[in-house]
């Protein structure tokens, strides 16, 4: 039910965010409880905030609760809630990679390459993105381990869809919490979509990211889109970089197919639309345009052909 807690394991429970009025696209994971304090893994952009706040009162619990966000990397759909919820409490702690950490303290750069992904959509589909004073921010670079909300987390560093994304390993459950580094399994589909945004793309970066996820050999993996994958998380990696490569194969035909931009990207939207309904039905396919772009996916791995050439 959207917007309602839904346990994963002790002491780890997730909601949906019901993003945009549409149920599983964005998962944000609560930690812990009102005596521990309560730790939100990717609290989402700020539009969703209604939805955040009344799955927090469904167990009795507020935004004044909240002693810590973690955040896998600074994309609006994972971080801008981050700044209002610092501003209703400013005992919340931000915890992001150092190369995040500057633009969650001045946003500018990041809204303005936000802007000109999003366009005149930026408000409708994000809301506002408050900065978080540099007091409250926790600088992290990998290799951590963080005693929040009554659970000892390690933190990895895990780039290849952004250059500040981290992954968090719950020790007690083996659940990692791993944002966009394991792509995207959206509704009851099976498929896993990796999301290829401009501008970090990195193929090699990200199959090493992959490999230190292995390394942890987690019982689970918890999607942002969306929450805990049914698959082991050995299959699920499988899975995952065998569609990166795919999809990655899909923006390269489409460079070599399209006489200028706009005829390269829809190649590659009409190319990636068939992918996804030979999977699933068309309501499933919506949603996973939704969660994750195909027009940001193409200029993620356009850019990322482009340098290589």
């Amino acid at each position: 039910m959207a917007g309602a807690m839904i346990d994963v394991a002790a002491g780890l429970r997730y909601f949906d965010l019901n993003y945009l009025g549409v149920p599983s696209v964005i998962a944000t994971a609560a930690l812990g409880d009102a005596q521990t304090g309560v730790a939100l893994v990717d609290p989402g952009p700020a539009v969703s905030l209604p939805v955040l706040r009344a799955a927090l009162a469904n167990r009795g619990l507020g935004v004044a609760d909240v002693t810590a966000v973690l955040l896998t990397h600074i994309h609006l759909d994972h971080a801008g809630a981050s700044g209002t919820l610092v501003r209703e409490n400013p005992s919340i702690t931000v915890h992001v990679h150092e190369r995040g950490a500057r633009h969650m303290i001045d946003p500018t750069k990041l809204l303005d390459s936000a802007t000109r992904l999003y366009g005149a959509e930026m408000d409708r589909l994000g809301g506002e993105f408050l900065p978080v004073p540099a007091a409250n921010v926790r600088v992290l670079t990998g290799g951590e381990r963080l005693e929040v909300a009554g659970r000892t987390l390690q933190v990895a560093y895990t780039p290849g869809h952004a250059s500040h994304h981290v992954s968090y390993l719950d020790t007690a459950s083996g659940v990692a919490f791993v944002g966009d580094t394991a792509g995207g399994r959206i509704g009851a589909s099976s498929y896993v979509m990796p999301p290829t945004p401009p501008p970090d793309i990195d193929l090699d970066l990200w199959a090493a990211s992959v490999e230190q996820l292995r390394a942890w050999q987690p019982s689970a993996l918890f999607l942002t889109h969306f929450g805990p994958s049914p698959t082991p998380p050995t299959a699920h990696l499988d899975e995952l970089m065998e569609r990166l490569h795919r999809v990655a194969a899909i923006a390269r035909r489409a460079l070599d197919a399209g006489a200028d931009d706009a005829a390269q990207a829809e190649h590659f939207r009409d190319e990636m639309r068939l992918e996804l309904r030979r999977h699933m039905p068309e309501e499933e396919a919506r949603a996973y345009e939704l969660a994750i772009p195909l027009d940001h996916c193409f200029l993620g791995l356009a850019r990322y052909w482009r340098k290589r050439a």
